[in-house]
């Protein structure tokens, strides 16, 4: 197969495929035209990789993943604490994206929002920023 085809396939596209194999996630051989040629496991592990990408997890993460995936002995255990990592990594970003909202709720809702240059927003950024 070829990038495109691979692309197609997978979901990836062509630009992060060609990352991939620069970072040593993929190898496909190259043919003797010096393009590469994609085999069925390379199409395989990127759409792994667009899987655990999408659930955010990192390169780092998805490197330690695939490798878990490609090997049979390994323990689920091993699967389990990086997804339970990335699952508490992301509570923490939900908890801190609800405090910005109610931050910003309550500031919205203190500026009138009128032709006044007083603005609560404003004064509450700049008693932040020099506080």
């Amino acid at each position: 197969m070829n990038i495109g085809d691979v692309a197609a396939r997978s979901g990836i596209p062509p630009k992060t495929i060609r990352y991939y194999e620069d970072i040593g996630l993929v190898t496909p051989p190259r043919d003797t035209n010096g393009y590469r040629v994609f085999r069925e496991t390379d199409m395989h592990k990127l759409a792994f990789m667009g899987r655990a990408r999408a659930l955010g997890f990192t390169i780092e993460n998805c490197r330690n993943l695939l490798a878990l995936w490609e090997d049979k002995e390994r323990a689920s255990a091993d699967v389990r604490n990086i997804a339970k990592e990335h699952l508490a990594q992301i509570e923490t970003k939900i908890a801190d994206l609800n405090a910005m909202r109610d931050t910003l709720k309550t500031l919205v809702s203190s500026c009138s929002g009128d032709n006044r240059p007083e603005c609560p927003i404003l004064n509450n950024l700049a008693t932040i920023a020099n506080g």
